[in-house]
């Protein structure tokens, strides 16, 4: 039975795709905001200080599309948040891209990156891969081999993802197409936190029951206050888990 749910979004792939076009043309578009992609909260540094090196790499949350400043987005908001649970600055680091899957990243972003010696990395990626119908097999291989080629670029980090989020929790999904991805869900979301645990990142559960100002005009990309949540969320469980 665990095959059925994704058999079953197979079946329903014609209408997915009907209402999936009408979804993207009545769906504006947002590049990423101005801004830094790069920053540091709490104290100036000192040597000897023990500050949390955080990169935050991923798709368009992680490039903070829908806002209108990269301030507000959700690197510098996770910084925030970690440094106010720990006491210790943060450097932080966004790499986010619009549309990106968990293979365009292994591929072409993370060879790219600097060699900085991050202490925790958070991936926010996977709902693209979905959206895009992107089979578990696909899915085992992309996203298995990111973090493969995190844990290799950034040896001394720990490695977190943060879970597909409910499609029925965001607004701008009509409850059709909703319901066709939360079947697709049901298989890749698990594969993922397993891949997880076999290659030694972490899962963080989705937040759920989002209010609607937690969405941005879209209703697809967080708002300011939708990323001010989602950071606060993340950083209890990186705290926990650090």
């Amino acid at each position: 039975m665990a095959g059925l749910p994704p058999f079953l979004s197979w079946l329903a792939l014609p209408l997915y795709a009907v209402e999936g076009t009408r979804v993207r043309a009545r769906t504006p578009r947002f590049p990423p905001p101005p801004g830094p992609v790069m920053g540091r909260v709490g104290a100036p540094w000192q040597a000897g200080d023990d500050e949390i090196r955080l990169l935050v790499l991923g798709d368009s949350s992680a490039a903070a599309v829908g806002l209108d400043r990269q301030e507000d987005g959700l690197a510098p908001q996770l910084a925030e948040a970690l440094a106010a649970r720990s006491g210790r600055s943060v450097v932080w680091r966004a790499a986010g891209f619009n549309s990106a899957t968990s293979g365009q990243l292994r591929d072409h972003v993370v060879p790219a990156l600097e060699p900085a010696p991050y202490t925790h990395v958070l991936l926010s990626v996977g709902f693209n891969d979905l959206k895009n119908f992107h089979s578990g097999r696909r899915f085992l291989r992309e996203f298995g081999g990111l973090i493969y080629a995190v844990k290799a670029r950034f040896p001394e980090s720990r490695i977190f993802w943060s879970q597909l989020l409910d499609p029925a929790e965001v607004p701008g999904l009509t409850p059709r197409l909703a319901a066709i991805l939360r079947l697709r869900r049901r298989a890749l979301d698990p594969l993922g936190a397993c891949l997880c645990r076999e290659r030694g990142a972490i899962a963080i559960p989705a937040m759920q029951g989002l209010p609607p100002e937690a969405f941005c005009s879209d209703g697809i990309h967080p708002s300011r206050q939708g990323f001010r949540g989602w950071a606060e969320h993340l950083a209890a469980h990186m705290m926990a888990d650090t």
